[in-house]
């Protein structure tokens, strides 16, 4: 039997390697026990064997390690216990024996098949779980969809009561506006008086007033091809009927359609900027208000509505109703701040854009109109009828002080030239007509079939027509065509206007466009200049070697 010292003789590594040899083997009666080593926390031969002198118990080195990290302490008896106190023990490294299974082949077999069966019984339980999976997506999905459709539907509610909200108070505006009492005996004499120096002002300025260094001569404008096309207005009911431009920013266009709706597009970008529905029928004019973002509309529903700019959308601010047949057209005054509207049931009213007010409207007439535009000085209002009759009114006394007769059809439109000395007016019968307004006589007819518009530009030097699908600039000193655009929509044009110093055309048509006609790019413009200077060249060297 092996005698061991004294306890206290032994150091740490000698207690180790002690424990160690009486779990190994030891001697009894001549003859040798042995017991296996097994960590107190797997159960497990350990491989990397370790040892607590404190305790005495035997882990394996990574198991203890990740206990005593996790809690500090002995995993059997609880005593503080730190990665420090163990003690590697030598011992011979552990083969683990094979298992029974693989000791043959046919066990081999039968290990790899139970591999094969669990391997199979996994795919099948992943299958099941994908399957599932894909089912829960598509619910998933289904709820997303729904929900993107409640969030469309609740969305175009929403905007529909904006709508109708803004249609209510429009109609509380105009209705009390309709109740308060309306000055029988004509306009105010403070908004006369108002009117009346506006147009000395007026007046006074034009006279001083010279070209701008940026007006677009005869020249520029003979070379105007260059087309940039939007298209503005739904399919469902074909066709664009009126057009207006921006004084504020040059850049935008209204226009407004046989479906109803009136359309704000952007020039530089070629996109619809703002949609606005309200009225039922359709759209008779457009005009955008000189100095504030609002718009002005007529329409066949027998109403005018004025819309302002809220954020990036347009809504109703007034609803103008006091006549009984189609609105066939309105003018805002010089002084922006009053505005006429004309019908098809022969009546002309006269509105303050402030309140919303109707301050005066003309009784009917023998006739309806057809189309209305203010002169340049604000106290003169022109009238087109269906009768083909131009009525000139004084403002001031709403007397009618002359009728131009000469078209025989409906008059489409009339225009006024900057300077106020001519006007020009096309009618049902194919026929443009221009006047003298000093002479009080028509000077010279120019027939154009399928007259439909005339305008002319801001510096007056300048009308443009429109008839069928083609578009013809004059010259007003001498009345002489400058260009003509032909074929410049595929169908009936119905409106044309100036953009600023004449730099641009811009027409609406039948065909659902809005257009508008420029000179070349600048590089074009050079590479021209360029070709034509080259050739001037080589023709006075030419002309000297003769």
């Amino acid at each position: 039997m092996i005698r061991r010292p004294p306890r206290s003789t032994l150091s740490s590594s000698s207690a180790a390697s002690d424990v160690y040899k009486r779990q190994v083997s030891t001697q009894s009666t001549g003859r040798t026990r042995r017991s296996a080593m097994f960590c107190q926390i797997s159960g497990q031969t350990p491989e990397d064997p370790v040892i607590s002198p404190k305790t005495g118990f035997l882990f394996e080195r990574r198991l203890i390690e990740k206990y005593i990290d996790t809690t500090g302490k002995c995993p059997v008896s609880g005593e503080e216990l730190s990665a420090d106190d163990l003690v590697s023990v030598k011992a011979n490294k552990v083969v683990k024996p094979r298992p029974v299974q693989a000791t043959s082949i046919p066990g081999m077999l039968a290990l790899f098949q139970n591999e094969w069966d669990a391997l199979m019984l996994e795919t099948f339980t992943l299958k099941q779980q994908l399957d599932t999976v894909r089912q829960e997506l598509s619910h998933s999905l289904y709820q997303h969809d729904a929900a993107c459709r409640v969030i469309a539907r609740l969305t175009k509610e929403r905007d529909s009561a904006k709508q109708a909200l803004a249609n209510a108070q429009a109609n509380i505006s105009s209705t009390a506006a309709a109740a308060m009492e309306t000055d029988v005996a004509g306009i105010p004499a403070a908004v006369c008086e108002k009117m009346a120096a506006h147009s000395k002002k007026l007046s006074k300025g034009r006279k001083k007033r010279a070209a701008a260094p940026t007006q677009a001569s005869a020249e520029e404008i003979t070379s105007y091809s260059e087309k940039s096309s939007v298209a503005v207005h739904g399919a469902s009911k074909p066709g664009v009927l009126c057009l207006g431009l921006s004084a504020k920013d040059s850049s935008l266009a209204v226009t407004g359609g046989v479906d109803g709706s009136v359309v704000v597009t952007n020039k530089s970008t070629g996109q619809i900027a703002s949609s606005l529905t309200g009225h039922t029928k359709k759209v008779t004019s457009v005009t955008f208000h000189p100095t504030q973002d609002a718009i002005v509309s007529t329409s066949a529903d027998k109403t005018g509505r004025v819309w302002t700019l809220n954020g990036k959308d347009y809504s109703t601010a007034l609803q103008l109703k006091c006549h009984t047949a189609e609105v066939s057209g309105a003018a805002i005054q010089p002084s922006a701040d009053y505005l006429v509207t004309a019908s098809l049931d022969a009546t002309w009213a006269f509105w303050d854009l402030q309140s919303g007010s109707m301050l005066f409207q003309k009784p009917a007439g023998s006739s309806g109109y057809s189309t209305t535009q203010f002169h340049p000085d604000g106290v003169i209002l022109a009238t087109g009828t269906t009768d083909s009759l131009i009525r000139i009114w004084d403002i001031k006394t709403q007397d009618n002080v002359h009728s131009f007769e000469g078209h025989r059809g409906a008059v489409n439109s009339v225009a006024f030239s900057e300077n106020g000395y001519y006007m020009a007016s096309c009618a049902a019968d194919s026929c443009i007509k221009l006047w003298d307004l000093r002479k009080l006589k028509n000077f010279a007819t120019i027939n154009a079939d399928g007259a439909s518009a005339v305008n002319f530009d801001f510096s007056g030097q300048f009308l443009a027509s429109a008839a069928g699908q083609n578009i013809t600039v004059y010259n007003t000193k001498s009345w002489e065509v400058v260009k003509s655009f032909n074929d410049a929509h595929s169908g009936q044009i119905t409106d044309v206007a100036w953009g600023p110093d004449a730099k641009f055309l811009a027409s609406t048509s039948m065909d659902l466009s809005l257009i508008h006609i420029s000179e070349p790019t600048r590089l074009l413009s050079i590479s021209y200049a360029v070709f034509c200077l080259k050739k001037k060249k080589k023709t006075i060297n030419k002309l000297s070697n003769n």
